[in-house]
Formats: C-alpha cells, sequence, structure tokens
C-alpha cells in the first residue's frame, strides 16, 4: 500500500458547522447575522431618507400626492368616528322617542277608557228610567207613555251634562247653520219651525247633528 492510499483512507473530519440560533418564527438565522440586523435596518431606513426626512428618489409633486393621501386617510379616520358617534346619538333617540310613544299611547288609552266609562255611567239612569217605564207598560198600557216621555227627559239631561244643546224645536227661527228643512208649508210668518222629525244637537260653536224640521212660508 503506498503512501497516497493511506492519505486517501484516513477518516475526514467533518466539516464545521457555524453557529446558528432561532429566532421568534422559528426560522433558523446565524448568529453572526443576528447580531447586525438591527443596524442594517437603521442604516437602510437613514440611507433612504435626506437630511430634511424625505425621500430623494420621490420628485415634489409625488411627495404632494403622498401628503394628501395622507390626510385624507386621516380625515377619513375622523369622519369615521363622527359617524359612529352621531349613530350612537341616533339610536338613544330612538329609544327615547320610543319610550315617549308608548307612555303617551298609555295616556292617552287610559283617558279614553276613563271617557267611556263616564259617558256609560251617564247613560245607566236612561236604561234605569226605561225599565220602570216597560214594567209599568206591561201591566198597565196608559202609564207607557208618561214612562217613555221620562226616559226621554232623562235623556235630554245626560246629553245636557255631556255639553250638548238641542236645536230645531219648534217655534225656532229657521237657521241653515243648525237646521236641514225637509218641506216648506204655507205659514203666517216665514221661517219658522213648524214640525220637526229629528231633534238636532250642537256642542258650542260646532255642529253635532242638524235638525230635520219643516218650515213655514208665508203666502
Amino acid at each position: 500500500m503506498t503512501q497516497n492510499d493511506d492519505t486517501n483512507n484516513a477518516p475526514k473530519e467533518a466539516p464545521t458547522k457555524e453557529a446558528k440560533t432561532i429566532d421568534m418564527d422559528g426560522l433558523d438565522i446565524p448568529e453572526s447575522d443576528t447580531d447586525n440586523m438591527e443596524e442594517d435596518v437603521e442604516l437602510m431606513d437613514a440611507d433612504l431618507m435626506d437630511e430634511d426626512g424625505g425621500f430623494p428618489g420621490m420628485d415634489e409633486n409625488m411627495f404632494g400626492q403622498v401628503q394628501e393621501m395622507m390626510a385624507k386617510l386621516q380625515q377619513a379616520d375622523e369622519l369615521e368616528k363622527e359617524n359612529a358617534d352621531l349613530k350612537g346619538r341616533l339610536a338613544r333617540l330612538a329609544a327615547d322617542f320610543e319610550s315617549q310613544r308608548r307612555r303617551l299611547q298609555g295616556e292617552v288609552d287610559a283617558a279614553q277608557g276613563q271617557g267611556i266609562a263616564k259617558a256609560a255611567e251617564s247613560l245607566m239612569p236612561v236604561y234605569d228610567d226605561l225599565d220602570r217605564a216597560v214594567s209599568m207598560g206591561v201591566g198597565d198600557p196608559t202609564k207607557l207613555i208618561p214612562g217613555m216621555q221620562a226616559v226621554q227627559a232623562t235623556m235630554l239631561r245626560v246629553f245636557g251634562g255631556l255639553g250638548l244643546e238641542v236645536t230645531g224645536r219648534e217655534g225656532e227661527t229657521f237657521d241653515p247653520q243648525w237646521h236641514e228643512a225637509l218641506q216648506v208649508v204655507p205659514g203666517n210668518a216665514d221661517d219658522i219651525i213648524v214640525q220637526v222629525y229629528q231633534l238636532g244637537f250642537r256642542m258650542g260653536d260646532r255642529l253635532v247633528r242638524p235638525a230635520r224640521v219643516v218650515v213655514s212660508k208665508q203666502g
């Protein structure tokens, strides 16, 4: 065996491996590189920017457009915050309005129910008189007319309590604001109600129901 063969058969030394470290992302980075990484970034930023803090490779027009875009982005962010604030205020106003509406509706319902109860209470004496008139008329028909007249009088008192005034009685002067003439007949005077088909009612200056009457006319 020659000297060259001995040399070739000699065990070879394993190549030395450069020390490595693992960064936060789990990547193998040589330790010698990590030592100067932050310095490289700082040098890169310094190389890109000039003494005035601008970018030498960018002309004034492009730099102005970038500044305008940044201003618009900032304005859009402010508008978005303002929009969110307005939406919140609108939601609170809507909730307050709904609460107020429900409260008012409850008051209206309560007042309406109270009014109906009061009107029904006012009509109860009419029912009582009518019941008595019918009871007397069953035993003696001649008492039915006086009983019905009593019911009629009670009903008119109830209307008066509600603020209603009767209009269109016989002998009154015809007034087209309150009366409706169904027929005109000869008489001793003009525009005098001589017959009433249906009494009218008014509440102050407001007509509730016109009286339907017959009116006289001279001639």
